[in-house]
This record gives C-alpha cells, sequence and structure tokens, in this order.
C-alpha cells in the first residue's frame, strides 16, 4: 500500500489562493513532476505531488484486468483523494488543478471521474480512464463545465487512440468540457505545445 508522502512547493496552503496537484509517472518521482508547475501562468499557489510507493502507482498496464493492480489502484486513488479533501479544507475545489503525466495522467482521470466536481481544471498528458473495461457505474458526481485538456501521440505505445477517446466521451457525458490534442507519432513525453494547449484552456 502506498504511504501518504506528500512534496509541497509554492505558496502556503493556508495562505494560497489556488493548488496544483501534480502526479508523477511510472518510475518517477514527486521531485520530477513539481517544476512542471513553473510552466503555468498562476500566481500565489500552492504545489503538491504525492508520492508513489517504489515510483509506481499500480504493477501493470492500466488496461490490464483490474484484480492485478490491487491493491495498489486502490491505495493511490484514496491518496489522492485524501490530498485533494486536505487542500479542499482551505481552498475551493473550483480552484485546485489536478494534472498528471503518462501512470499519473490515468490516475488523474480516474480519481477526478470517480469524484467528479467543479474542479478549476484537469490535465492529463498522455493518459485515459483505467481498467480492462471501463465501469462507469464507478464514476460519480457532475463536472459541471470544469475544463479538462488530454493530449497524447496517435500511437503511443502505452495508451491507444482508441481509450482516449473513450475517456473523453465518459467525461463529456459528466459535465466536463474536454479538449483532447493527438499529435502524430509524438514520443512518450510532454510537449511546448501541451503546455501552451493547457496554458490557453485552463490559465
Amino acid at each position: 500500500m502506498h504511504d501518504y508522502n506528500i512534496t509541497e512547493k509554492g505558496a502556503l496552503l493556508t495562505e494560497a489562493e489556488h493548488s496544483i496537484i501534480l502526479l508523477h509517472g511510472r518510475g518517477a518521482s514527486a521531485e520530477d513532476i513539481l517544476p512542471l508547475a513553473k510552466e503555468f501562468s498562476i500566481k500565489n499557489c500552492y504545489l503538491a505531488a504525492p508520492q508513489a510507493t517504489h515510483s509506481t502507482w499500480y504493477p501493470t498496464s492500466f488496461m490490464a484486468e483490474e484484480e492485478a493492480n490491487e491493491p495498489w489502484l486502490s491505495s493511490a486513488v484514496d491518496v489522492v483523494k485524501r490530498l485533494i479533501d486536505e487542500t479542499a479544507e482551505h481552498i475551493p475545489l473550483n480552484k485546485i488543478y489536478i494534472m498528471g503525466f503518462s501512470q499519473g495522467a490515468c490516475l488523474t482521470l480516474e480519481v477526478a471521474a470517480r469524484y467528479a466536481a467543479e474542479y478549476a481544471g484537469i490535465a492529463a498528458f498522455t493518459g485515459g480512464l483505467i481498467g480492462n473495461e471501463l465501469k462507469t457505474e464507478r464514476y460519480n458526481g457532475n463536472f459541471n463545465g470544469s475544463k479538462v485538456f488530454i493530449g497524447s501521440g496517435d500511437k503511443d505505445p502505452h495508451v491507444p487512440l482508441s481509450r482516449i477517446k473513450e475517456s473523453k466521451e465518459i467525461l463529456e457525458k459528466m459535465g466536463a468540457a474536454v479538449q483532447m490534442e493527438i499529435y502524430p507519432d509524438r514520443a512518450h513525453t510532454i510537449t511546448l505545445d501541451e503546455i501552451n494547449k493547457v496554458n490557453q484552456l485552463l490559465f
């Protein structure tokens, strides 16, 4: 199970006007993902990144049978939800952004869909909702127009385009305003164009 280990940067939680929660990818760390926040046009912002135990949120593909990723997946969801709840004690949800890359992008969308609300914005850099088959009955709430960005390559080796499109449809049915950007032959990374798009959409 994951420890609750949060790395914080930026403004103090008790004094900040906004927050960005950042979720790292497989094999990475909280320290790796936090510098991403510097690319966005926002001030007086509390930054928080949880650290996955062994640097992995769940052991196998995000499209594997659910049992293959448990209990790690449920523990990861719990960690992120706890961080959102504790942040929301000081900063309203509509001023909290949630972002992630790769495995962290999948976790970003999964937590947001399970606990949909009017967030300030959501950005998934190469990710989709989690599961061999998506179980829409576990997604609850309404995004009330929250803006969501999903970016990926058209032939990404880890995240099929079909799952990104399916995720977009589900999130839109839950009231999200989703902008999907698909890049031909793009490597498994975050591009400057994606950062610019997120700045335009969310900030």
